[in-house]
């Protein structure tokens, strides 16, 4: 196996004041807040690079696409993360979901939108791939999902329900993962259970190519405010600047100078053939990462860390 050929993953929770549950401030302050034991970093630091590992051990055992879904399911299933069960509740008391799977040596992508009491949104959206009809919504994802065997699940945690019963409404929340398997391919995975008390049927970045993209070359899932992500179709296009020989450092940092010259806020994780992977992330937010090399496994808490030491605010 060749060093461009390690298999390789990233995965990751969500960004900035995540779900409610975790206000982290700008860059620069957001280690030295934890270490007066006023934020929860560490419990996002162990849930990601527990499934990171776990993650990476499917992508060994079998491919890109099983390690993506494998990741995926865990974040949904753990309920410090805005997608599956812990979803944030919408403005009418319901909880509905999003996710999006796009396979790079398929060119096939596959999503479900707004789709209600099931437990894994992301396989949904899997099995959707087999489909003439690769993406479905509302009702007719819901009827989909009956038919095919999926049981009924609540996904509103205790948490999440006093956050509604309060008012306690944050601005973003996404899961996501994309790996490179042993035989060069790249999958790319998101989910998402959206902003909170947003109006019903809101449709925003995650189950789109806006927001989620895999081809031979690159894959990549974001994470932030959804209406801007689609905006600037910000992983289509970081897709398409790797296509056409831009270099994934260089394609990252294009994009998001463009989203901070119009003050978006959002986040992504990429990862191209060569197995580089990096980390965009808008002016004040930090993207909750965590990567397996197949030798190092990396956190968002380790960049705060020397990022703290160095003096620096830079993500790396």
């Amino acid at each position: 196996m060749s060093a461009a050929t390690t298999p390789r993953l990233i995965i990751h929770g969500g960004m900035g004041r995540l779900e409610g549950n975790l206000d982290i401030p700008h860059k620069e302050h957001a280690y030295a807040q934890h270490r007066q034991a006023t934020t929860r970093l560490e419990d996002f630091r162990d849930a990601l690079t527990g499934i990171a590992t776990d993650s990476h051990q499917v992508l060994l055992d079998e491919d890109a696409r099983a390690a993506v879904l494998h990741a995926l399911r865990l974040l949904e299933d753990h309920p410090l993360f805005n997608a599956g069960t812990g979803s944030r509740i919408q403005g009418d008391g319901k909880v509905r979901m999003s996710a999006a799977l796009m396979d790079g040596p398929r060119n096939l992508f596959s999503g479900v939108i707004n789709v209600e009491a099931i437990r894994h949104p992301i396989d949904l959206a899997a099995l959707l791939a087999t489909e003439e009809h690769t993406v479905l919504a509302g009702e007719q994802a819901n009827a989909y999902a009956r038919e095919r065997g999926f049981l009924p699940h609540d996904p509103i945690t205790p948490e999440r329900r006093t956050e509604y019963e309060k008012l306690v409404l944050g601005k973003t929340g996404t899961v996501g993962a994309v790996a490179l398997d042993g035989s060069g391919h790249i999958c790319a995975g998101t989910s998402t259970g959206g902003v909170g008390g947003e109006t019903p049927g809101r449709v925003s970045d995650a189950a789109t190519v806006a927001g989620t993209y895999a081809s031979e070359q690159m894959g990549v899932s974001c994470t932030g405010v959804g209406e801007q992500i689609v905006n600037q179709a910000a992983a289509a296009k970081l897709a398409t600047r790797v296509l056409d020989g831009m270099a994934l450092p260089e394609a990252v940092r294009k994009t998001i100078a463009e989203a901070d010259a119009l003050d978006y806020r959002f986040g992504l994780i990429g990862l191209d053939r060569q197995g580089g992977m990096e980390i965009g992330q808008t002016r004040g937010v930090n993207v909750l990462f965590a990567s397996h090399d197949g030798a190092t496994v990396r956190s968002f808490f380790d960049s705060l860390a020397e990022q703290t030491k160095s003096g620096t605010s830079q993500p790396r």
